[in-house]
């Protein structure tokens, strides 16, 4: 694609992303974060609820997004609604997904929170990587597992994660963990595994028919 192309619908989708904000209702349910004191945190959630989480999370989040041409049409999106981005991958190699992921234990280490789609630019949906157990880890920050569920939403059936867009003028509840910190004989396995469990219990218990219905896909 075209650079100048990629760049203006980006800015596009950008705007498109801020009106939503502007128009949608967020109501936070069992938000631990004032309960936390000094300790940092980092929010995880599913690919397929990356739209409705970044509308909620507070300025200053940082987030990947991939070198690709897709992520170039994120950044604009993530810079109006307050958040930095940081280009790289959750893979390794030349997408940077190490680099990107140093800079965001970085970013948390000064003070900012994070948010990863945990299970990856490519999926499987549920299967959740070892970026956020060992951002954990390297930082001392709590890991806040969330899930976005729109009152009205499209739902991008075709795609892997089953991409789930607000509706204008929707309400997104944001439903989120206890927080979930790295215990001193668990291994990062062990840790992320755990991790796991829980944001697959959230999505069970708040959005059963999008479960039941990505299972019988």
């Amino acid at each position: 694609m075209d650079r100048l192309v990629t760049k203006t619908l980006g800015w596009m989708v950008g705007f498109a992303i801020l009106a939503l904000r502007l128009t949608c209702r967020l109501r936070m349910h069992n938000d631990p974060r004032r309960h936390l004191g000094d300790r940092k945190h980092a929010f995880g959630t599913f690919h397929a609820h990356q739209i409705g989480g970044f509308l909620a999370a507070e300025p200053g989040t940082g987030a990947i997004v991939s070198r690709s041409a897709d992520g170039e049409i994120v950044v604009p999106a993530l810079r109006l609604c307050g958040h930095v981005p940081i280009r790289g991958s959750s893979g390794t190699g030349r997408k940077g997904g190490a680099t990107a992921l140093g800079a965001l234990i970085e970013h948390v280490r000064s003070g900012q929170a994070a948010m990863l789609a945990v299970d990856g630019p490519r999926g499987p949906h549920g299967s959740v990587q070892r970026g956020i157990g060992l951002l954990a880890m390297k930082t001392d920050a709590a890991v806040l597992m969330a899930v976005a569920i729109p009152s009205r939403r499209w739902i991008l059936s075709s795609t892997w994660d089953r991409l789930q867009i607000p509706r204008p003028f929707s309400r997104i509840d944001i439903y989120i963990s206890e927080p979930l910190i790295p215990r001193t004989d668990e291994s990062l396995e062990q840790f992320t595994c755990r991790i796991e469990a829980c944001l697959k219990r959230l999505e069970w218990v708040h959005d059963p028919d999008e479960v039941t219905a990505r299972n019988a896909a």
